[in-house]
């Protein structure tokens, strides 16, 4: 007998659902998502893979769950980005010619499952609430990375080897905290910081905690020593300072400014990329970029090899896959991502998937950064600011396939789709509207 047909049936899956809708749940999912996502290395290392996804694929059921209870209030045509759809798509079309068709399955699949944690998250808060989220549990991680730190490399002066903590606090880095490697840790820092600083704008916290936050970002970002951390940080500046002008001038010249600025960056990524030997002298990277040429370069090899279809989704590297066995094997190194999502992207998915990437990224921050240089709260900042962080992380790491960039991508292209796009158009024919978002006056 179906639960509905039995006495007391349809009042308890009545109050389930009412659970499931309520705000208090909601964020008690997102919470539990973004620590899942953040201590993905943590609890990989102290409680194994079979936890972890299990873990994952619990809090997917419950994903779906939730948005089959508000299926009421979220609009179908707003639930999913096309190009999400598409990239997810083509992803899972490559299984079928990669060298071994299991494992890429699984691979996907974790894609999929994270993407779903994303899209859920992007329907049942508000962008102010996915700030506040997110900033409670970086501040959560960032504190305990330093507390390991400091137990390891102060207090017993031996390294915690089984999380990858070298113990190195002693002599200011570098350090990896929670997060395994220095470039994690300090990515994940200035994705905090810039979260704190939001956090901090639009009065949500008090002032103390705000400011200790962002000193917590900040050490731990230093400390990390990493050469990328530095090049994030100027970058995520500047489109701070870029973004703050268009806000600033009357929506009458904001379109010139637009223009504008999109000359300038083109320009000083021209004077970058010229000038590269002599900023990476100073950033004293030198030696990582020669390695990182000589990845890129074996790379590059194997997509001429097939640049269309790519060699089959993996996500990070199966070592014993092609083309990634015979790529260490050259270069006799270990590496598990190319170092760079786009190269990553164009090995596996082909220049279809690379396409696809790019079209998900860049129309999300297209969008996203209308809204935010038209709107008055501070808190749509956001959105664009971590989406240039993840591009231009890109570019020295693949942590946007995979983990916690991967769905801090797909949470901003979930939120970015909500506005700008044709799906306003169904709307004014009496397709229903997404729940509103924060009010302009904050901030």
């Amino acid at each position: 007998m179906s639960a509905a047909a039995r006495p007391g049936g349809a009042p308890e899956r009545a109050a389930l659902f009412a659970v499931l809708r309520s705000a208090e749940f909601a964020r008690a999912y997102t919470f539990t998502v973004l620590g899942a996502m953040l201590g993905t290395h943590l609890i990989e290392r102290t409680m194994g893979q079979v936890v972890l996804r299990t873990i994952i694929a619990g809090l997917c059921v419950t994903g779906i769950a939730v948005l089959v209870a508000r299926r009421e209030e979220i609009s179908f045509f707003r639930l999913v980005p096309t190009s999400l759809v598409l990239l997810t798509g083509w992803a899972f079309a490559t299984i079928f010619w990669s060298s071994d068709p299991a494992i890429s399955f699984g691979r996907w699949l974790a894609l999929a499952a994270v993407a779903v944690l994303a899209v859920t998250i992007g329907h049942v808060r508000d962008t102010l609430q996915t700030v506040r989220a997110f900033a409670d549990v970086a501040r959560v991680a960032l504190a305990l990375s330093l507390g390991l730190e400091i137990f390891s490399g102060v207090l017993i002066d031996t390294p915690l080897r089984f999380l990858g903590i070298q113990g190195n606090i002693a002599q200011w880095g570098p350090v990896q905290g929670i997060f395994g490697t220095r470039n994690m840790l300090g990515i994940v820092a200035v994705l905090a910081l810039i979260t704190f600083v939001v956090e901090w704008r639009t009065h949500s916290v008090r002032p103390a905690l705000s400011y200790a936050s962002i000193g917590l970002g900040v050490v731990l970002a230093l400390l990390s020593a990493s050469p990328t951390v530095f090049i994030l940080a100027a970058a995520v500046g500047a489109a701070t300072a870029a973004l703050a002008l268009v806000r600033a001038v009357p929506a009458r010249s904001r379109v010139a400014v637009q223009w504008g600025l999109g000359g300038a960056v083109a320009t000083a990524g021209v004077a970058l990329w010229v000038q590269r030997s002599r900023i990476l002298d100073l950033l004293g990277a030198t030696d990582d970029l020669a390695m990182r040429n000589s990845l890129w370069t074996l790379a590059n090899f194997y997509v001429r090899m097939r640049p269309v279809q790519g060699w089959g989704f993996f996500g990070p590297w199966e070592l014993s896959e092609q083309p990634f066995a015979t790529i260490n094997m050259l270069l006799r190194q270990r590496h598990t991502t190319a170092l760079n999502a786009f190269v990553d992207v164009l090995v596996q998915l082909g220049w279809v998937g690379i396409v696809l990437f790019c079209a998900l990224a860049g129309v999300a921050l297209v969008r996203s950064w209308l809204d935010a240089s038209e709107r008055k709260s501070i808190v749509y900042a956001w959105t664009p600011l971590m989406l240039v962080a993840l591009g231009v992380t890109s570019l020295f790491e693949s942590v946007a396939l995979y983990g916690t960039g991967w769905l801090l991508l797909v949470i901003c292209a979930v939120r970015a789709g909500q506005s700008r796009s044709w799906r306003e158009r169904l709307d004014a024919i009496g397709v229903r509207r997404p729940p509103p978002e924060p009010s302009d006056a904050l901030g």
